[in-house]
């Protein structure tokens, strides 16, 4: 089966790796699509698995697309169940272009009944926006049997364009749910796939309930990306492994996993300085002397530029993302030699349960918004039983923190949680296996009719060109973008441009190249025929030269033959008259 698998860049391939590896052992041939040009040594060594960059070359009706997207993705955290989730739509509304953002604001849009209304234009118009004709041109270059695209939920995402050109060269589709918090957070299903995986059936009422996904398309699979961390064992012993981060291997030690959260989110370094120190303030000796392991995010480095730690006894940072396999062996006895694991909004918690690790949290007024004023934090408080012991101060925290390091934990504490949330078909069921099966089955299905667009969108593209031209106008007009959709878009524009740059000289030198080895070829060409009169020349010359010595030598002989004949004649003249020698 010849797959091909659209993600936004080669980041997913380590949530992705072991469906990877198991599809690729199973014969399939697998294009990876990446939105985004990354370099990476994941899965390099694999033959059955190739990858090539989206070359989406921005337009008037690319950017049109943009804006309409992001739009629609704004609208949608207005519904009612976001209401308790302000931050959210600020997080999004900071991506929409402001004259869209005034227009929302208006008094009649505050409605349900009038916003509903202009979503519902909004997706016609979507509908009629043109199809991108390189994504087209990928199709039908790598004629995929399947199409998987992840995420797809990104903010005014363009793998749409993936998903509707898949279904119209009747490729089947699959959309992969990446993370758990993608389908509460993140953007909308703004086309339906042939299938949705997702990993628990929270995610299904979220698919159905969020986004108006049909529950027969929605696969439960569980989540693949942890299923590394299932029957691990360490490879170093809890001696060796605190000797290498200098650690004392007397004590306890709490493990402190930072969080991605969102851009203009205050500094967690600082909150986990100040986190050290008030545990460090604990009653409890045994937790006032416990050592601290802090794994910052790989995608928020720089604040620790400007936090130091190096003055406090017994506190390490370490860590990186765990994408090979010493990196992983890092953070898997990270998690199996810590007495408990704490954080803010992290995934960790999840690694932390399946390791069977006591979880904590702590709600602080900065950082609530991005705790409890988001939806998929409260699934870790609910589902299963729950997994976060939350404390909403810090003297419950230090509580909570002190009883972790005295009571043994019981290894299956947190099995109800994780046979719900990560693994839903059994706890001895890999989700790889799951998810495997499941694009295998689609992929054993009858091919669907390739999608058509519908008769009116030539007709709405007309009416939609002044604004498409408008949009392409204002890109290039606004001086500095308030909105990120905006400088996305002038970005992509300076990419395209350099792009265009770049290839222009690439072709210039090639023509120069072409035009120095035409210009070498022509003047080996002139050499060999100058070298070949030279040689006709020297030749001819030659043979002239044979030629007159021959006739110089004829003429010779036949001069000698005149004479010998004349002296014969005289000779008998002479003896004739009697004149010959006495």
């Amino acid at each position: 089966m010849r797959i091909l698998f659209s993600m936004r860049h080669l980041g997913s391939l380590r949530i992705y790796e072991s469906v990877l590896l198991r599809l690729a052992a199973a014969g399939h041939d697998i294009q990876i699509l990446s939105s985004r040009r990354d370099s990476t040594t994941l899965l390099s060594d694999v033959p059955e698995i190739r990858w090539s960059w989206e070359d989406v070359r921005p337009s008037a009706w690319s950017e049109l697309a943009a804006a309409v997207r992001i739009w629609l993705d704004y609208l949608r955290f207005f519904e009612p169940t976001y209401g308790d989730a302000p931050r959210l739509r600020m997080r999004v509304g900071e991506r929409v272009p402001p004259m869209l953002r005034r227009v929302t604001d208006w008094p009649i849009l505050r409605t349900n009944r009038w916003r509903r209304a202009l979503v519902a234009v909004l997706r016609s118009v979507e509908r009629a926006l043109p199809w991108s004709p390189e994504i087209d041109a990928v199709m039908r270059d790598y004629q995929p049997d399947l199409v998987v695209v992840t995420p797809m939920l990104d903010l005014g995402s363009r793998q749409i364009d993936v998903l509707r050109s898949a279904r119209a060269f009747g490729a089947r589709t699959l959309l992969s749910i990446g993370s758990w918090d993608h389908l509460s957070s993140k953007g909308r299903i703004s086309a339906l796939p042939d299938r949705v995986l997702v990993w628990n059936e929270t995610q299904v009422d979220e698919a159905v309930e969020l986004h108006g996904v049909p529950r027969d398309r929605v696969v439960v699979v569980g989540a693949q990306c942890y299923d590394q961390w299932f029957n691990r064992v360490p490879v170093r012993s809890r001696e060796q492994f605190c000797g290498m981060l200098k650690l004392p291997p007397d004590r306890p030690f709490l493990l402190y996993a930072c969080s991605a959260l969102y851009p203009q989110t205050p500094t967690e370094a600082r909150f986990v300085r100040r986190w050290i120190e008030e545990v460090r303030a604990s009653e409890d000796p045994v937790l006032r002397s416990a050592a601290v392991l802090v794994r910052p995010h790989p995608t928020r480095l720089e604040e620790w530029n400007d936090v130091d730690l190096s003055d406090l006894q017994d506190v390490t940072l370490y860590g990186s993302l765990p994408v090979d396999e010493r990196s992983k062996e890092d953070y898997f006895e990270s998690l199996y030699y810590s007495a408990a694991m704490v954080g803010l909004n992290t995934s960790a918690f999840i690694e932390a349960a399946i390791v069977g690790r006591p979880v904590h949290t702590i709600a602080v007024p900065e950082f609530t918004e991005r705790q409890e004023g988001t939806i998929h934090f409260h699934y870790l408080t609910r589902v299963g039983g729950g997994v976060l012991r939350l404390a909403r101060s810090f003297v419950e925290h230090r509580t909570q923190l002190s009883a972790s390091l005295h009571e043994p934990v019981a290894a299956d504490v947190h099995t109800p949680f994780v046979a719900a949330f990560v693994r839903p078909l059994g706890l001895h069921l890999a989700a790889t296996d799951a998810f495997v099966a499941s694009v295998e089955d689609l992929g054993r299905a009858a091919a669907p009719d390739p999608l058509r667009e519908p008769l009116w969108a030539p007709a709405l593209r007309l009416v939609l060109r002044p604004a498409a031209v408008a949009m392409r106008s204002m890109v290039a007009r606004v001086e500095r973008p308030a909105d990120k959709t905006l400088l996305e878009l002038q970005r992509a524009r300076r990419r395209d441009s350099y792009r265009r740059e770049r290839e222009a000289e690439r072709q210039q030198r090639q023509a120069e190249r072409e035009a120095a080895r035409a210009d070498k070829a022509r003047l080996a060409v002139e050499t060999r025929e100058e070298a070949q009169r030279v040689r006709d020349a020297r030749i001819e010359a030659s043979e002239r030269e044979k030629l007159a010595g021959k006739a110089a030598r004829e003429r010779r002989n036949l001069q000698h033959r005149r004479a010998k004949r004349r002296a014969a004649v005289m000779g008998q003249i002479r003896r004739r008259l009697g004149l010959g020698r006495s």
